[in-house]
């Protein structure tokens, strides 16, 4: 994981937040985070020289969801002794200090509908983030973490916000739309959100000012590029 391109002078870590919850609903079916909206943003970032730091709602080793090993990035961090350790070792996400993240990224996997929303340090954190000037990125089911961070003046982050997200078609296709707590597209239509879709299982990445969102699993990597690109001061590619 080394790099000729990094940055020429320090980038504060970027805080990638995973879910703590490992049951999809009344199912009593496991999920957790989706491997792959972790470990492809990772490696975009790593392989710029850009730090990362990992919390969870809960703190711990959160449930991990979409274990696809075939996929090359993802076995090899999978394989990695010292990433493996880190997931064990969350920090508990209302233990962190905003100030110290020049980003906060939110990975997706559907135990993300059920924590995120409610979680006051999601909410917290993410607006001090946000008004300190850093960046906000999520994919999948990750923006489930915005429906309820609202600023300073009491507007929603996502108010007026070109963004992607998990669809509802999507969610109507993997037969969770009944099993999941609301619809994520919709929701963040009703706080005011532009939700610009693409057709099912397509990457899809969103870039308005410092708001990065992508669609689905495909849009992973996608979204840690445009996060890539932001710190170093490029002009994102979404």
């Amino acid at each position: 994981m080394t790099s000729t391109a990094f940055p020429a002078t320090p980038i504060k870590p970027v805080l990638m937040v995973l879910t703590s919850h490992g049951t999809k609903g009344s199912t009593g079916e496991p999920t957790g985070f989706f491997l792959g909206e972790l470990t492809h943003p990772l490696a975009e970032l790593q392989e710029a020289g850009i730090p990362t730091e990992f919390a969870s709602i809960q703190g711990g080793e959160p449930p991990v969801d979409g274990l696809n090993l075939d996929d090359a990035v993802n076995a090899r961090y999978w394989n990695d002794a010292a990433f493996r350790d880190a997931i064990r070792h969350t920090r508990r996400l209302g233990d962190v200090d905003p100030s110290k993240y020049s980003a906060i990224f939110f990975a997706g996997g559907h135990g993300a509908m059920w924590d995120f929303p409610t979680s006051p340090d999601v909410q917290r954190v993410t607006r001090a983030v946000y008004e300190a000037g850093g960046l906000v990125g999520a994919v999948c089911h990750g923006p489930a973490a915005l429906v309820n961070v609202t600023l300073g003046d009491g507007s929603y982050l996502v108010a007026g916000k070109n963004l992607s997200a998990f669809t509802d078609d999507e969610e109507r296709a993997v037969k969770l739309d009944q099993v999941v707590p609301f619809l994520l597209a919709s929701t963040l239509v009703q706080c005011g959100a532009h939700h610009h879709p693409a057709p099912d299982w397509t990457a899809k990445v969103v870039v308005d000012g410092r708001l990065v969102t992508g669609q689905n699993p495909q849009s992973a990597a996608g979204v840690g590029a445009a996060l890539r690109d932001l710190l170093l001061g490029r002009p994102a590619q979404a």
